[in-house]
């Protein structure tokens, strides 16, 4: 069975590095806010672009974070409405709700599967204070018309780029689009730590000093504190890890690119349908996830199953029909609940060998 995803293989190539990393941290004592994070905000920083990084506990704590530091920050309020994509992870919306913010969608385009400029907007009220992009998949979700419609209504835009370390742009990369934004360092994503880590990037200098300390209980200096904040700190382990792998990161994501371009040239079968990279840019889409359609995704999946090629689906569901926002159950995105039905995530990790990649391609073209 070819894997979907063989972390096991993947890191081996960093083994003999990280053990030595690791055990330099353990052999230190200091295990929380050390010099370890501090080395890796620097380099993450100065990979994206940006003047500042500030590790946390993961991707939706990174999100969060940047909602409630624009809060005390006197940018946004209670109530204030968030322009989001509806074909998103719920963890997306989890980052508004969480902070008493409202949601307002907005449909895709369907052959990048990103938030379509277009319908944006029609949604913008007096109540909108911000717009929330989301890199879906691994491809650069900014462009020009969202920057024009921010500009015109004063939003605050924020980049969910947990699926896009490394994605860029005319030269600018995810990280350094927008006002501030979060990352998240899970174990599959391009850049994956060795369990949950994240991180915010931004040029804002209050922002990132007030994201910093919401981290951190609240706490700009030991035991007093300015926020009623929380416990979101990167540790000295996952920072040395991920200072590591960062090195490798380019090159990793090259080889993301080949396969998609791979796939791209040689899938021929009208039944699947492949994604589209709609920026010219080569390097705007580190293909994070390969995402095809197909109208009858569980007899697709059977049959590679049956070749001996696993598959996922990222995302079987989309947040406004999931239970835990019933509120949002009878409103209709027909764009996103189509997407949401037919999609297939078919193997493009490093893990994989040409052989592999060929393999996989010709047996598709058999469906």
């Amino acid at each position: 069975m070819i894997p979907f995803l063989d972390l096991a293989k993947i890191e081996k190539q960093f083994s003999e590095e990280i053990k030595k990393s690791v055990n330099q941290v353990i052999d230190s004592g200091w295990f929380i806010l050390g010099q370890n994070v501090q080395n890796f905000e620097h380099e993450f920083a100065n990979f994206c672009g940006a003047k500042h990084a500030i590790g946390v506990a993961n991707g939706l704590d990174a999100l969060i974070l940047i909602f409630r530091a624009y809060i005390e920050m006197g940018l946004l309020k209670e109530g204030d409405e968030v322009i989001v994509p509806s074909n998103t992870y719920i963890a997306s919306i989890l980052s508004i709700t969480q902070n008493r913010l409202v949601p307002v969608f907005v449909e895709p385009n369907i052959e990048s599967y990103n938030i379509d400029p277009q319908p944006i907007e029609d949604k913008v009220t007096s109540k909108t204070k911000a717009i929330l992009i989301v890199h879906l998949y691994g491809q650069v979700a900014y462009n020009p018309e969202i920057a024009s419609i921010a500009q015109e209504h004063d939003l605050l835009v924020v980049e969910d780029a947990a699926q896009a370390h490394g994605a860029s742009l005319n030269g600018l990369k995810t990280g350094n689009f927008g006002d501030a934004a979060g990352f998240s360092f899970y174990p599959s994503k391009n850049l994956g730590s060795f369990g949950d880590a994240g991180a915010v990037t931004t040029n804002d200098q209050e922002l990132a000093d007030v994201v910093r300390a919401l981290g951190n209980y609240g706490s700009h200096k030991k035991y007093e504190n300015l926020y009623k904040g929380q416990n979101s700190r990167l540790d000295e382990i996952q920072a040395a890890i991920l200072s590591v792998k960062l090195g490798s990161l380019d090159a990793d994501n090259d080889r993301r690119k080949q396969i998609a371009n791979y796939y791209t040239k040689n899938i021929q079968n009208d039944k699947v349908i492949l994604p589209k990279r709609i920026h010219e840019d080569k390097n705007s889409h580190v293909y994070h996830l390969f995402v095809v359609r197909v109208e009858n995704r569980e007899n697709f999946r059977e049959f590679l199953k049956e070749k001996g090629i696993a598959t996922d689906v990222h995302y079987p569901i989309p947040p406004h029909k999931q239970k835990a926002f019933s509120e949002l159950n009878e409103n209709s995105y027909p764009l996103s609940e189509k997407i949401h039905n037919e999609i297939v995530s078919i193997p493009c990790g490093l893990h994989l060998t040409d052989n592999e990649v060929e393999y996989i391609t010709t047996s598709i073209n058999q469906y």
